[in-house]
């Protein structure tokens, strides 16, 4: 595996942006010769040599998407946390991501920086994606509400009260605010699933979540066999 991996526009003319060079150089300290790979964010990556210019080397190859695709929708949190999230869903290969306004959240973004706040999660989820070497960007989706991601096919609450058991046929995963889901929402028809006995925070079900149905997709982690 190469020593670092970026995003670039054009794989055929691969060029750093300046801060993505910058963090090369005075990061991560690569030098003129050094093995890179860069990606373009749809699946397509190649091999180049860092220096002035980079330096292709050999063509250009393409990873195939994961099947199917997987969908988190977390309700917004205080502070820092939905960067933190970003992150983390980011790594661990989650491939849209939609922040949404749940009936009990606390944190509601002011529509003058709305834009400036998603640029923000945006940048953070291009950055773990180069961290974690991945060839397609996820989506990082503009905040939404409740209505509009329970409306999406294959969507599922994650709830401690939730008696169904993980599964592929469920894609879109709803993590609520920090105080729970309001009762309209826990009864507007959508399939609960639990991820066990203990009350998690919002981003750490939102990271337990992808966990179990990235491991799933990749059948690194079995569902279990019920007997009878």
């Amino acid at each position: 595996m190469a020593h670092a991996h970026a995003f670039v526009a054009d794989l055929n003319h691969p060029v750093l942006d300046e801060a993505d060079r910058h963090h090369l150089e005075r990061v991560l300290r690569l030098r003129a010769g050094d093995e890179i790979t860069v990606a373009d964010g749809r699946g397509g990556w190649r091999l180049c040599r860092f220096g002035p210019d980079l330096q292709p080397e050999g063509g250009v190859e393409h990873r195939p998407s994961a099947e199917p695709k997987l969908t988190i929708a977390f309700a917004l949190v205080k502070g820092e946390r939905p960067e933190w999230t970003v992150q983390k869903l980011t790594e661990l290969g989650v491939d849209e991501i939609v922040p949404f306004l749940a009936e009990r959240s606390v944190v509601r973004w002011r529509e003058d920086r709305a834009d400036r706040h998603l640029e923000r999660l945006r940048r953070v989820a291009r950055e773990a994606a180069m961290q974690s070497r991945r060839a397609w960007l996820p989506e990082v989706a503009g905040v939404t509400t409740f209505t509009d991601v329970a409306a999406r096919s294959g969507a599922a609450l994650i709830d401690i009260g939730g008696n169904g058991r993980p599964t592929l046929r469920h894609t879109v995963l709803l993590i609520g605010p920090e105080g729970g889901w309001a009762d309209a929402e826990r009864d507007c028809g959508l399939p609960a699933v639990g991820l066990g006995p203990n009350v998690l925070r919002a981003e750490t079900a939102a990271v337990a979540a992808a966990s179990v149905w990235t491991g799933l997709r990749a059948g690194i982690v079995t569902p279990k066999r019920l007997r009878g």
